[in-house]
């Protein structure tokens, strides 16, 4: 007897492809419906690749030919994305979507932004990969959990590390640990433009690159070298951060990258003995920006003791506490994320020679 329970069951056991969780576990099926003796499958992947959707629909046939009825899996999936968005070639055509997470200044969360928001998309089923570009400053290996972590060399490519589902490369797995880069802009340029094409990426959704902070070598480097799909700027509530993220939105406008939005770190502080959220170190101060350069708020990141234990420890509060306030809120962030990096590759996103720069 067909019975949508045993629909369920059966689509159950379709693995996504990259993943170890099912269709079901990511809840990209959207709908299931029995009618004039045939099985409509609707689903809803984050996806693009022509070749992602044509195995789940032939694994799902497989799978439901032992009901004996005819199966129909209609897929919706995201546009291919556009071909440019800044003025860079792309070098890496099997990648959807660049995201530049930047910031004016150091020591505001940049890296614990970059590894959480990557994170939080690879547990809703992307596909994602994480370059830390941070050349001076390589923090991603430690959050990670992968530091003393070898990638391997495959002849003159590199294979990433995967690490909490997500793809990582860091140029702190590549040099000593301590070691000192006193490297000049030109030697700087190379060592990204090296490390996107020596990298075997793999099919991926997303690549999130973690910039340096400020407005220099490494942001013109990249944003020459791929089509950057969106940038997201990391600040903190203080007058002084505010300064320093003008020049980062700024950035964003000059070389033509769309802005996903701002991301408000150490937003308050949350007691870990009672739940309850103070204002230390001030809160939304950053929608003024915001509004200012036709971007938004992606959200709030209170001060919490979890973020930096997580950050310490190489698990990350999104792997070590999901359920908790922050990590629904970098989940919340993940999401209107996606939702941009979609409304660039629909209609090209914002024309950022129409934004003038408002100096606070």
């Amino acid at each position: 007897m067909i019975t949508k329970n045993n629909i369920y069951l059966k689509l159950n056991k379709v693995i996504y492809p990259g993943f170890t969780k099912s269709i079901i576990d990511f809840n990209f099926v959207s709908d299931i419906k029995l009618e004039d003796n045939k099985i409509v499958i609707n689903l809803d992947i984050p996806s693009a690749s022509n070749t992602i959707a044509q195995q789940l629909k032939d694994e799902i046939i497989k799978r439901l030919s032992t009901f004996d009825v005819e199966t129909i899996v209609d897929i919706t999936q995201p546009k291919m994305p556009r071909e440019t968005s800044s003025n860079g070639k792309n070098v890496l055509p099997n990648i959807q979507n660049f995201v530049m997470v930047s910031s004016g200044k150091g020591g505001v969360g940049k890296s614990t932004t970059t590894v959480n928001l990557a994170i939080a998309l690879a547990q809703q089923g992307k596909r994602v990969g994480l370059l830390d570009a941070d050349i001076y400053g390589p923090n991603i290996p430690r959050m990670m959990g992968i530091e003393g972590e070898q990638p391997v060399f495959l002849g003159k490519t590199i294979k990433p590390i995967l690490a909490h589902n997500v793809k990582v490369m860091s140029i702190g797995s590549l040099v000593e640990r301590g070691a000192s880069l006193i490297w000049k802009g030109a030697m700087v340029t190379q060592a990204i433009e090296q490390m996107l094409e020596d990298i075997e990426w793999g099919n991926l959704d997303i690549l999130l690159f973690d910039m340096p902070p400020g407005t220099g070598d490494a942001q013109l480097a990249l944003a020459q070298s791929l089509p950057v799909t969106s940038g997201v700027c990391v600040t903190t509530p203080q007058k002084v951060a505010l300064d320093d993220t003008i020049r980062s939105m700024d950035m964003f406008t000059q070389l033509h990258i769309p802005i996903a939005g701002i991301v408000e770190n150490m937003s308050g502080f949350i007691c870990p003995d009672s739940g309850k959220e103070y204002d230390i170190f001030g809160k939304g101060t950053t929608q003024p920006l915001a509004d200012a350069y036709q971007t938004r708020v992606l959200g709030e990141v209170p001060i919490e003791p979890a973020i930096r234990e997580g950050g310490d420890s190489g698990l990350p509060i999104t792997v070590l506490a999901p359920e908790c306030e922050t990590s629904i809120r970098y989940k919340n962030m993940s999401n209107k994320l996606w939702e941009k990096l979609l409304e660039v590759n629909e209609d090209g996103g914002v024309d950022n020679e129409e934004i003038q720069p408002t100096i606070f």
